[in-house]
């Protein structure tokens, strides 16, 4: 098969389709032909040499795909060689064949196209996990979403107005302002103009955010708990504003607050397998009722996965970007 290999870190030009062996389905495994993969920040710092793979994952750039399965390993069950299919990875998403733990699976929803499923596992299972197994929100909350376009950002903002919470959200653009109030977002702020932490308080009448969903890190800590209203919880799943931040706990005492921080690709494979679990069994009859879709910015051929990254670095996208690969096209 060929799949994108990363010789040696780089910019995007590190990024090379070439020719390399067919994985092979071990036990509790199945094996993919992959219609599509999508990009995801954590492909950039692998591809800079920042973010290796867990130990016995796929060398190759790619936490989740879509296509269709090829073979079936021992001891799986519940699922058939043709059925169409998403899948949660550690990696090899990048590659027109991966291997996938059984539990990792998701079927393509209903009314959603096979190449459209790949922007999907990653952001429910990221948003589901943070937002609603760990930070618990509830209807009539409000949830606080930087980077509301992003694809979890899009992603969060349709399930949180699924479930009856009121949403805010931080973009540096009008359109992409407009495109978070056409999912639904209820507060729009401008973070190259605006102080979110005012125009959230002033918004819930001086309460604040009872969930907010961070992806900068440290750049935020401080206002983020500013921002957050009596008994909040912040979720952090990013450090795109680095790594150290200062944390007043004299503020976080007194609102009762509480900061949580966790990623996917490296947990343990029965982590992985019930949050996948939850998402089928809560998510994906959203899709069904019209309450949820993929946000897809735009389809590159697979093989120009380096350009995808240009994309995606420059912040000029709104949703996901997907890569086809030949097959799928």
């Amino acid at each position: 098969m060929h799949a994108i290999t990363i010789p040696e870190p780089g910019g995007p030009e590190a990024l090379v389709w070439d020719e390399v062996p067919d994985p092979v389905p071990g036990e509790g495994e199945v094996l993919v032909e992959v219609a599509a993969g999508a990009v995801n920040r954590a492909d950039i710092l692998q591809r800079q040499g920042f973010y290796d793979p867990p130990p016995g994952a796929s060398p190759y750039p790619g936490l989740e795909c879509s296509g269709r399965i090829a073979e079936i390993g021992p001891g799986v069950s519940g699922w058939n060689v043709g059925d169409e299919v998403c899948a949660l990875l550690s990696g090899g998403g990048y590659a027109e064949k991966a291997v996938v733990p059984a539990g990792q699976l998701l079927p393509v929803p209903e009314g959603i196209g096979l190449t459209q499923a790949a922007a999907l596992p990653e952001v429910t299972c990221t948003v589901w996990s943070n937002v609603f197994m760990i930070a618990h929100l509830r209807p009539g909350e409000t949830l606080l979403v930087h980077g509301g376009s992003s694809g979890i950002g899009t992603m969060a903002v349709q399930l949180a107005k699924a479930v009856g919470a009121r949403v805010a959200v931080t973009a540096g653009t009008r359109e992409k302002l407009d495109r978070c109030a056409e999912l639904g977002a209820d507060i729009l702020v401008n973070y190259r103009e605006q102080d979110f932490v005012e125009e959230v308080r002033k918004a819930t009448d001086g309460a604040g955010a009872d969930v907010i969903l961070d992806n900068m890190g440290a750049k935020y800590l401080e206002r983020n708990v500013r921002a957050l209203a009596v008994n909040g919880r912040l979720a952090i799943i990013g450090m795109q504003g680095g790594v150290k931040g200062e944390l007043n706990i004299g503020a976080l005492l007194a609102k009762r607050a509480a900061i949580t921080a966790a990623s996917l690709r490296a947990r343990p494979l029965e982590e992985k397998a019930a949050i996948v679990a939850a998402v089928r069994e809560h998510v994906w009859p959203l899709f069904s009722g019209g309450h949820l879709r993929p946000v897809v910015d735009r389809e590159l051929p697979m093989p120009d996965a380096a350009a995808a990254h240009r994309v995606v670095e420059e912040s000029g996208h709104i949703g996901k970007v997907l890569l086809i690969t030949p097959q799928g096209a």
